[in-house]
């Protein structure tokens, strides 16, 4: 492109960039210059200039340039870095233009507490989980991702500090040969480097992303595009690196640089479909690159916009129950049963051809300390009744079942429910979910889970219906409020399921040898009931026991109680218990 003499000004537009030809702009300032000049001439004579107050006239842009600068001027030392190096990634336009505006660093310091308070995860904790993983991954990008300049300034950092590692890579770090995708256009080609990253969800944006990074350097600097042909080294030479229609319809490469589009992939069977999808890969990457969406204590509430509306908590609240468990899976993966309790005298009924019925929608979901998501659950509870016995129903309780595999570590689960026939009927949940981890070893237990019903299911019910562990339907009491325990009526059997994991196992005899003791104690500490069994009893030959037992307790008196299940190991010498409050009424 060729230019003449004039020279341009450019101003940045979005994420463009506009010329425009400084004697046009020259031009307008002497217009608007000769008109001001005019203006003030006028003033003047008519004795106007001696009554305005030149500290009341608004600012010219120069002169709002120049006092913005003098604003970013005063901004040294840990600030400046804090602002620019620090968090420039997380931190959304409405509060760095907030910062900026602060006059002095007791401000400062104040505002920087509050926006990593906005951001933690558990509130009630001392710590911010959220600010250290965010200092780990700066740590991390400087460490692996750095080429000529600190590793956080580059793409693949500046992706992995907003949006954390990637669940896989496919990583090319010499380039080479390359078979293509079909929605590539297939054949084989050379490529420079490059790597793509594979998200399962990323929070705003959707479900499996892919982000690519391309080396065209050969540097180590890895860049971000939304150009898949830009990392095929022979793009630009002729008669190599054809694709599968090429290849099959002896063309060449000049129809790939036709039309103007982001890609030059070529033709071929799904080109068509691909070309559709610009729009798409430019609004994906405008999405990356904006600051992760915050997570404010009180601004959870929504998840994402439950049920697709914003009216939420504009009724009463909808109050229900959550109960968490943890059962190990293997080493690196626990099972944790959620149980959400809804009574029905809470539920609206619509009430039609003698059934009454009250629908709850129920949205979770589970994040880590980052804001990603690792699970959600949605679901329907239909709850019907005869119309004739719905004032009856109102006295009970429904119980909702949702069994999620997790790793071990600190997440934050959030639950909202809906009363459909009652749209602004609406309950909000969110708690930290800490998944414990079994060290090896060392004994561990699960939750030891009181539960209303439990009993052997067969065989073929074994990882298909609620409540199910292993082969025992359990399903837990949920206490209606977190302060005080589950109640059990004396005509009720107390039910109790508990796992102990890690049991030693004698080399010679390839058994084990631990002592399992249950009890019940009363408010004052007193044991009323204590049974002993032996681990062969319970499985000889396994590192692993399931303790589950049904207790009367019709001959107890109404109060408050506690049920400890205890395990003695003599193999590795240690022990473990687990306890469980409950009340008989």
């Amino acid at each position: 492109m060729m230019f003449n003499s004039c020279r341009f000004l450019t101003i940045v537009v979005g994420s463009g960039l506009l010329f425009i030809p400084a004697s046009s702009l020259l031009a307008r300032q002497n217009k608007g210059a000769a008109a001001s000049d005019g203006q003030t001439q006028a003033q003047a004579q008519n004795g106007q200039d001696q009554d305005t107050n030149p500290l009341d006239r608004p600012l010219s842009d120069k002169e709002r340039y120049k006092q913005q600068k003098e604003l970013r001027q005063e901004l040294k030392g840990p600030y400046k870095t804090w602002l620019n190096e620090e968090v420039p990634y997380i931190i959304t336009d409405e509060e760095r233009k907030a910062f900026m505006s602060l006059s002095n660093d007791e401000e400062r310091e104040a505002f920087i507490e509050n926006f990593w308070l906005r951001r933690n995860p558990n509130p009630d904790s001392p710590e911010n989980e959220y600010r250290e993983e965010h200092y780990r991954r700066i740590q991390y990008a400087n460490d692996h991702f750095a080429a000529g300049k600190p590793g956080w300034k580059t793409d693949r950092g500046r992706i992995y500090i907003m949006w954390g590692p990637p669940d896989s890579t496919d990583s090319h770090p010499s380039g080479g040969m390359y078979e293509r995708p079909m929605d590539e256009g297939g054949g084989e080609t050379s490529t420079f480097p490059f790597e793509v990253w594979h998200y399962r969800y990323l929070p705003s944006i959707g479900e499996n992303i892919d982000i690519e990074f391309v080396d065209t350097c050969m540097c180590g600097d890895y860049h971000f595009t939304i150009d898949r042909s830009e990392k095929d080294a022979l793009l630009h030479v002729p008669g190599a690196g054809l694709t599968q229609w090429e290849e099959m319809n002896h063309q060449d490469k000049t129809d790939r640089f036709k039309g103007g589009g982001l890609e030059n992939l070529g033709n071929g069977p799904m080109g068509t479909e691909q070309q559709g999808k610009e729009f798409d890969r430019i609004e994906l990457a405008a999405k990356l690159f904006a600051p992760p969406p915050q997570q404010f204590k009180d601004l959870n509430a929504d998840l994402d916009e439950f049920n697709s509306t914003h009216k939420l908590l504009s009724g009463p609240p909808f109050p229900f129950d959550v109960r968490t468990d943890f059962v190990k899976v293997t080493d690196s993966m626990d099972l944790v049963p959620i149980t959400i309790q809804i009574k029905n005298s809470d539920v609206t009924f619509d009430t039609k051809d003698g059934v009454s019925k009250g629908v709850v929608n129920i949205l979770g979901r589970v994040t880590t300390i980052m804001h990603k998501t690792v699970q959600t659950f949605e679901d329907t509870v239909d709850i019907e009744e005869p119309s004739e016995l719905l004032e009856k129903a109102r006295n009970g309780k429904h119980v909702y079942w949702k069994e999620l595999p997790l790793q071990p570590g600190l997440y934050r689960l959030d639950i909202a429910i809906k009363d459909v026939n009652n749209p602004d009927h609406i309950g909000i949940y969110g708690r930290a979910l800490n998944v414990p981890f079994f060290e090896d070893e060392k004994l561990g237990a699960s939750s030891l889970i009181l539960a209303d019903q439990m009993y052997t299911v067969p065989s073929r019910q074994i990882g298909g219906d609620e409540y199910i562990i292993g082969n025992t339907f359990v399903r837990p009491r949920v206490a209606e409020n977190p302060a005080t325990p589950v109640s059990f009526n004396r005509n009720q059997g107390l039910n109790f399921w508990v796992q102990f994991y890690n049991l030693g196992i004698d080399e010679a005899t390839k058994s084990n040898s631990a002592t399992v003791t249950y009890q019940i104690a009363d408010a004052s500490g007193t044991v009323i009931l204590q049974k002993e069994l032996t681990s062969k009893d319970l499985g000889a030959h396994s590192d692993q026991l399931t303790v589950e037992k049904t207790l009367d307790i019709a001959g107890l008196s109404p109060g408050r109680y506690k049920v400890t299940v205890k395990v003695d190991d003599a193999i590795s010498k240690q022990e473990i218990a687990q306890s469980a409050p409950f009340v008989v009424q």
